[in-house]
């Protein structure tokens, strides 16, 4: 074995804080504050392994939440847009089935849908907001499980009749509007009539009440039959777009290779996913990038506690270290107990950090949930953070850097004080005792 028995032994012993002694006495407080200078080197130990515990759990849980702010965005995102879309540079896209029939026969692509898309406004109980609205086939809508499957109140089902609309939870409750009630969309494409331009209205039934869970999408969307919207913005048998789904939306780029050689020639453009949300992305990115490096320092810190606690135990266990060389302990033997000692305190708080962090990410809304409650502030507000509920997902690769890198640091900690203590001199410290 690396270490042996003996080695063990007196290793955790030097963790170890002495007993409590009598203070009912004035001899017993002198003792005390005996004890306390002797044993204040546990105390300083216990400090070093709570700053590695907290600095590995914090890492973990920053870790864990900015994984889940990317996966939840990455999964919103992709649920109610498409991969990557095709769009006219004219507004209006006619004869578009010969495309969408090319388009999804190209390797990779699982489906291409059709899509008329537009800005207006909505009107409703004397307010009034801009909305973004998509008119789509209810089937290709009940295929968005993202949507579909978010219905609060309602049903996808009331497509049926061409004049209704689903809108998502954020808007129902801004404008007070509930499944039965009436609202108006005015197009900010008029129509040309005798007294000049008019703005195009038409009043829609709200069938269906959506929560997407990111505010930007439950705010602002709302979904249309599609004849209705070509109705709607004067497209004709025409449409905006076609949105494209894969297999690998990570890897969109590769797929819009072979779609810009079928529009060669078209006065048409590609947009995916990846370009027109860089900006959250690399906001995720980078901010996940500092805080890993910051909350590195915390456990860099700790480990300076660590190679000052152990300073002071050697200083403090020097007679003992004699005893010990005289009595046939090699330098290997000395030098291994300090390492030991200190390489304790980083696994114990490497362990314990690993497991708060695990189960504070767990339980992490629960958590929010009782300190909103408890402090009366909202931690996490919607319209900030653009999601409605704290993400965190652990990524086990990254637990074992974490773990991997407070262990490291830990041990290289260890290993100035145990080389102090293994060149000791036991004459000299004999000597001054």
């Amino acid at each position: 074995m690396l270490f042996s028995a003996f080695e063990r032994r007196v290793a955790w012993r030097y963790l170890r804080s002495r007993r409590q002694r009598d203070v009912k006495s004035w001899t017993g407080i002198l003792k005390s504050l005996a004890f306390f200078q002797e044993g204040f080197v546990s105390v300083n130990a216990m400090f070093s392994f709570l700053g590695i515990a907290l600095g590995v759990a914090a890492l973990i849980i920053v870790m864990s939440v900015f994984n889940g702010f990317h996966q939840d965005l990455l999964s919103r995102i992709l649920g109610v847009n498409g991969h990557l879309a095709v769009y006219s540079n004219t507004g209006q896209m006619l004869n578009y089935q010969g495309l969408e029939e090319e388009i999804s026969k190209l390797p990779g692509v699982t489906s291409v849908n059709p899509l008329v898309e537009g800005q207006a406004m909505v009107m409703a109980h004397n307010q009034a907001m801009g909305i973004m609205v998509h008119g789509m086939r209810k089937e290709d809508l009940d295929k968005r499980d993202v949507i579909s499957s978010k219905i609060e109140e309602g049903s996808l089902d009331s497509f049926k009749d061409p004049k209704t609309i689903a809108i998502g939870m954020r808007m129902a409750e801004k404008m007070g509007l509930m499944v039965g009630d009436k609202l108006k969309l005015v197009s900010p494409q008029g129509t040309e009539t005798a007294f000049g331009n008019m703005p195009r209205s038409q009043t829609y039934t709200v069938g269906a009440i959506f929560e997407v869970g990111m505010h930007q999408y439950d705010m602002t969307i709302g979904f249309v039959p599609m004849e209705t919207a070509q109705k709607f913005f004067g497209l004709g048998n025409g449409v905006t777009g076609l949105e494209v789904f894969t297999e690998n939306p990570e890897n969109v780029a590769e797929y819009s290779l072979p779609i810009y050689d079928l529009i060669q020639g078209n006065d048409y453009r590609i947009h995916d996913w990846q370009r027109v949300n860089s900006h959250f992305f690399t906001a995720v990115q980078v901010e996940r990038n500092v805080m890993f490096i910051i909350l590195t320092l915390i456990i860099l810190v700790a480990s300076f506690n660590v190679i000052s606690s152990m300073i002071m135990l050697v200083k403090d266990k020097s007679r003992d270290i004699a005893i010990l060389r005289t009595m046939g302990a090699t330098r290997g033997m000395v030098m291994r107990i300090f390492f030991l000692t200190g390489s304790t305190v980083g696994v114990v708080g490497c362990s314990v950090g690993t497991l708060m962090g695990l189960l504070f990410c767990w339980n992490i809304e629960s958590v929010r949930r009782f300190i909103e409650g408890l402090s009366g502030i909202e931690l996490f507000s919607s319209e900030i953070y653009f999601l409605s509920k704290l993400p965190a997902k652990v990524d086990n690769g990254e637990v074992l850097l974490v773990i991997l890198v407070a262990l490291t640091l830990t041990f290289l900690a260890s290993i100035f004080p145990a080389r102090k203590a293994a060149k000791l001199d036991p004459v000299e410290a004999l000597r001054y005792e």
